[in-house]
Order: C-alpha cells, then sequence, then structure tokens
C-alpha cells in the first residue's frame, strides 16, 4: 500500500473501531500495539482514551502466555520484536473484565476462523476464558478470505473490522 492508501485505510478503519465498539457500548476493551504491517489502531486507542474507554493491552510473557498492561504512552520493544506497553503488569486473568477483545491477524476467513502470527499467544488467552466477550481482528481488506488453514488450537473469532466495514460472522455486515 502507498502512503496514501494505508493513511485513508487507518482513517476509515478507525471510524469502524469507534462504531463497533460504540455498537457495543464497551467501556473496557483489550486490544494492542500494532506493528509496523499491521493495520494501524493508534488513532483508534487515542479516541478510546479521549472518551476514558479503559484499555488494556498484552505482555509476550516467556511461557507463552499474555500479561496485560493499562495503556499509556510509553512502550517498548518485546518479544519477537512486537510493540508492548511499559506499566504495571496485571496478570493474565486480567483480561476476564473486558467488554470487547480486538486481535490482530494475518487474516481471517469466511467462518471467523484466524490466521495468527505463529505463537499462539492469543488462541490461548481465548481459549482459557471462562467467559469470553466478542472478539474481533482487525485486518486490512484483502485479509478478509475464502478459508485458512487450522489447528486444533486455533480460536474462531466473532467478526473482522476492516476499513471496508464490521464483518460479523454471525450474518451481519456493517
Amino acid at each position: 500500500m502507498t502512503m496514501s492508501e494505508r493513511d485513508t485505510a487507518t482513517t476509515r478503519l478507525t471510524q469502524n473501531l469507534v462504531d463497533l465498539v460504540s455498537d457495543l457500548d464497551a467501556h473496557y476493551v483489550a486490544a494492542y500495539l500494532p506493528a509496523h504491517d499491521e493495520p494501524n489502531i493508534r488513532p483508534f486507542l487515542a479516541w478510546a482514551h479521549e472518551q476514558d474507554i479503559r484499555i488494556l493491552l498484552p505482555v509476550s510473557r516467556d511461557d507463552g502466555l499474555l500479561d496485560w498492561a493499562v495503556s499509556t504512552d510509553a512502550e517498548q520493544e518485546g518479544i519477537g520484536g512486537m510493540p508492548e506497553p511499559v506499566g504495571e503488569l496485571l496478570g493474565p486473568i486480567a483480561i476476564n473484565d473486558v467488554d470487547l477483545i480486538l486481535v490482530p491477524a494475518a487474516a481471517v476467513d469466511q467462518t471467523g476462523m484466524r490466521l495468527g502470527w505463529g505463537r499462539g499467544y492469543f488462541d490461548r488467552t481465548l481459549g482459557s476464558m471462562e467467559k469470553c466477550p466478542p472478539v474481533f481482528a482487525v485486518i486490512f481488506d484483502g485479509e478478509l478470505i475464502g478459508s485458512v488453514p487450522t489447528e486444533l488450537h486455533d480460536k474462531r473469532v466473532d467478526g473482522a473490522v476492516t476499513p471496508d466495514g464490521i464483518t460479523s460472522f454471525s450474518g451481519t455486515t456493517t
């Protein structure tokens, strides 16, 4: 994508994320800091802070689990070079109280199967939750595809947010 195309995609994606959070009346959201090649959700995170929406961000651990920290302006490079927040670690179960989970993905298929980046952090997290709120993958338009390869541990998402819209895998697209 050109810089102009990325900027347009970011603007449209931000609006769709705002719409999703508003539609779900979410006040506590688990999200992530995007890598440079992922859709840019930083403007959405800034909007959420302005709206007093509490944002949890993941911190990768050596044992394959995700720790969580409240979003701040400070960040560092974590395991695998991914950006992570700097702040007090709240433990893996901190995510249990959120209203919405936004996850990164390499691709998502039409059934909601998410293809991650191969480390399984989010699959383990989602698989360990007793009561999981809605989970939406954030991807570029071309990453919503017909099918993705799956393994037993892979977890489906409830929807996908792209610059073109919000897709719910219960059948609704907005």
